[in-house]
C-alpha cells in the first residue's frame, strides 16, 4: 500500500517550516506539494527539502486537487494541511486505520475528546451544522465531515466523480466562488455506502499566513450542494 501526502499551500511558509520537519521519513512513500501561487517563500522551502512540487494554473483550493491527483501514485492519499491545523504525528495510526480495510478514514476534530482550537463560535455552528445535515440526507454517520486532514483510496476521487466540473458548477457559479472538496468526498461516499472509519484528532490553531475562509459564501455554496446531491447524483 502506497501513500502520497498531498500538501496544498498558498504563502504556508511559517507553517510548513514550522511543521514539516515533524514529518518523518519513511511514513509516506512521496509528498506532492500542489501549490496556489505563493509568493512568501513556501516554494522555495518545498525546493529545499526536495518535494514534488507543482503550481496550480487555476486558482482556488479544488483546482489543486484536480490538477494535482493525477500526479499521486500513491494507493492511498493523505490530504493534509501545513499550517498548523493538522498533527504530523496522526499520519501513522492514520495509515494503520486504513490498513484495517477501510475505504477512508478522517482525523475528526469533534470524536472521543478531540477538539479544534481554530474554531469560533460560527465555524464551529457550521461544522456540525452541515455534518449533522449530511448525516441526516446522505446516511452518513460522521462526527466531522467537512475537514481536510484524512486517508482515503485515492482512486475514490474518480470513482465519485469529484473531478469533474459539473460537481461543483451551480453552487459556485451562484455563489461566485471556488469550493473545496471534502463536503462532497463525505456526502458521495456516505451516499454510496463507502465504508468510513474516524480517529480522535485535535486541530491546533494555525501558524503564520491568513485564513482563506469565505464564511457566507461557502457555507451557501456547500449547503446547496448537500442538498442537490440528494436528487441530482447516483
Amino acid at each position: 500500500m502506497k501513500v502520497t501526502l498531498f500538501i496544498p499551500t498558498l504563502n504556508e511558509y511559517e507553517g510548513m517550516k514550522a511543521i514539516m520537519p515533524r514529518v518523518k521519513e519513511g511514513w509516506v512513500d512521496e509528498i506532492i506539494v500542489m501549490d496556489g501561487g505563493s509568493t512568501d517563500g513556501t516554494l522555495e522551502y518545498a525546493k529545499e527539502k526536495d518535494y514534488k512540487i507543482f503550481v496550480q494554473k487555476k486558482k482556488g483550493i479544488r483546482h489543486a486537487y484536480i490538477e494535482g491527483f493525477p500526479h499521486i501514485s500513491g494507493d492511498i492519499v493523505i490530504t493534509f494541511s501545513p499550517d498548523g491545523n493538522s498533527i504530523p504525528e496522526l499520519i501513522p495510526p492514520l495509515i494503520e486505520k486504513m490498513k484495517d480495510g477501510y475505504d477512508m478514514t478522517i482525523v475528526s476534530r469533534y470524536a472521543d475528546g478531540a477538539k479544534s482550537e481554530d474554531d469560533g463560535i460560527l465555524t464551529g455552528f457550521g461544522n456540525w451544522f452541515f455534518t449533522k445535515s449530511i448525516n441526516l440526507f446522505h446516511g452518513g454517520k460522521y462526527t466531522d465531515a467537512m475537514v481536510m486532514f484524512r486517508a482515503y483510496r485515492t482512486s475514490l476521487f474518480y470513482d465519485l466523480d469529484l473531478h469533474k466540473e459539473e460537481s461543483y458548477y451551480v453552487p459556485e457559479k451562484l455563489f461566485f466562488t471556488v469550493l473545496g472538496i471534502e463536503p462532497l468526498l463525505s456526502t458521495r461516499a456516505a451516499k454510496r455506502g463507502i465504508k468510513t472509519a474516524e480517529i480522535p484528532g485535535d486541530e491546533p490553531p494555525r501558524i503564520g499566513g491568513s485564513r482563506k475562509l469565505q464564511v457566507v459564501r461557502w457555507g451557501g455554496a456547500y449547503y446547496l450542494q448537500v442538498l442537490r446531491e440528494k436528487f441530482c447524483w447516483k
